[in-house]
């Protein structure tokens, strides 16, 4: 299992991004948390500036779309080349078909569930999918406090994904820092979101490995 750092830049200096980027090149990707202040409420960036930073990131981008319709609107986002689009379960209408839809745009196709929703209903769906995203804050804001009592989901989605034998990145994000991103890799997470714990740091970089020291302190591969 391969362990992977996404700081969010929702944590770094909206007027500086291309620079902020280049403060974390050694991550494995930059997550890009797009909110359109209907299906969260909050209003962060959207299509043209996923598009421009996808021009100058020195890392895959990783857009998480806090949006409603993404049906409509996350091909798109695929089309900037992004390397992986990650829409709500919540707010799907045919999760399948846009998973499917994302895929043909050359995406990984990722869906996100909120810390109460329930993941063995879309378990079928798994094969449809390249990550799945446990909300370990409500989605919305940046610097929330971890809610560990997502933790048992995700176990249990790590336990469902090795049963069906599926290649599968299990993705947290909310509240991850150096206390508690060896919780989330004992619960069998490998892909890890970190905003303010990364872009607060004085070196983002070294920020960057710590995290990833601490995760494979404590994963089970």
């Amino acid at each position: 299992m391969t362990l992977r750092i996404n700081p969010s830049i929702l944590a770094s200096d909206f007027a500086n991004l291309e620079a902020e980027l280049g403060r974390i090149a050694n991550a494995d990707m930059a997550h890009v948390d797009v909110m359109d202040n209907h299906f969260v409420p909050n209003l962060t960036l959207g299509l043209p500036i996923v598009a421009r930073l996808q021009e100058v990131s020195p890392i895959p981008l990783d857009v998480h779309l806090m949006i409603d319709d993404p049906d409509r609107w996350a091909p798109s986002y695929a089309e900037t080349g992004a390397a992986s689009v990650t829409f709500h379960a919540e707010a799907a209408a045919d999760p399948r078909a846009l998973a499917r839809a994302l895929r043909d745009r050359g995406a990984r196709a990722g869906m996100a569930i909120k810390p109460g929703t329930a993941a063995e209903p879309f378990y079928e769906l798994l094969p449809e999918l390249d990550m799945l995203l446990v909300m370990t804050v409500e989605p919305g804001f940046g610097g929330q406090s971890f809610i560990e009592s997502t933790m048992p989901k995700l176990r249990a989605l790590r336990d469902e994904v090795g049963r069906r034998d599926l290649d599968i990145w299990l993705q947290v994000d909310g509240g991850i820092n150096d206390d508690t991103i060896g919780i989330a890799a004992e619960a069998g997470a490998d892909v890890f979101v970190a905003g303010s714990s990364v872009f607060g740091a004085e070196v983002a970089a070294e920020q960057v490995e710590r995290l990833r020291t601490l995760a494979g302190e404590h994963s089970h591969s």
